[in-house]
């Protein structure tokens, strides 16, 4: 029995769940069968298909968690004790360094606002409050400049970085923060963004971390082994479509800036966008 066999407690389950939109679950497909073939030739029990109706955090804190995505900020507030990294996808995002993204916040595009302070009292769209890019990223450059008191005048949580982008291209909101990655997704495949523009970026922060279950070492090594290989044989559409350019290997260290910056805004008065 091989080591990789010895170390899965429980039947092995495996979710890529962050940027899996409808238009391009054809090509996460892809990408799960090159991975599974990946993980099989180095001795891993694979599911055929990835769990897709599971529940988000029953999904990460399964025993059995082979391969699963989830976002930088409930990692480091609920998962860092329960999983090990694996590393970030590298999407090739704009500024950023690899495996890393951002947020962008939007405006309609006939907006007059230039800056953040122009949002100062408006409405706001984001997907839903413990997302590093709906909510972390934003909160961390408005906590020094809010004073402890609320922003906008309205905060309206929509469940989907898809959706926060519709409510400021029907007039709902008059901003919104949502992932880039997810943003170049609708750019490619959603007619709202042809009434909205980016009016600024976050600062970069590592992308949303691969993660296994608890394990050894030398069990998460073939699992980077497995990923960097699955998404480097990927065919040219499946990356395109995905916007992958590769894999960087992390560790929970790397993440440790996301907390950092969740803490500093929530002494500076400012625990939650509002």
């Amino acid at each position: 029995m091989s080591l990789a066999e010895t170390s899965s407690p429980r039947s092995p389950i495996a979710g890529l769940p962050m940027y899996d939109w409808p238009e391009v679950r054809e090509a996460t497909d892809a990408l799960w069968a090159r991975l599974r073939a990946a993980l099989e030739a180095r001795g891993f029990a694979a599911p055929a298909e990835l769990a897709r109706e599971r529940d988000l955090f029953d999904l990460w804190r399964d025993p059995g968690l082979l391969v699963g995505q989830t976002c930088g900020l409930p990692f480091v507030r609920h998962l860092a004790d329960t999983v090990c990294v694996l590393g970030a996808p590298d999407h090739g995002v704009a500024g950023c360094p690899p495996g890393h993204y951002c947020s962008v916040v939007v405006v309609a595009r006939e907006s007059r606002a230039e800056s953040l302070e122009d949002l100062r009292g408006t409405r706001l769209a984001f997907n839903h409050p413990g997302s590093q890019s709906g909510e972390g990223a934003l909160r961390h450059l408005l906590a020094p400049r809010a004073g402890g008191r609320a922003w906008f005048s309205q905060v309206i949580e929509t469940g989907s970085h898809r959706a926060a982008l519709a409510a400021v291209a029907s007039g709902e909101a008059e901003a919104a923060t949502l992932d880039a990655v997810s943003f170049g997704l609708a750019q490619a495949h959603d007619p709202a963004t042809g009434g909205v523009r980016v009016l600024l970026r976050t600062p970069p922060t590592p992308g949303l971390p691969l993660i296994t279950a608890r394990g050894n070492a030398a069990r998460v090594k073939l699992l980077r082994e497995a990923v960097s290989e699955a998404i480097a044989a990927a065919p040219r559409d499946v990356r395109e479509a995905l916007f992958l350019k590769g894999f960087v290997p992390m560790e929970a260290a790397d993440y440790a800036v996301i907390a950092e910056r969740d803490m500093a805004a929530s002494r500076l008065g400012y625990p939650a966008l509002a």
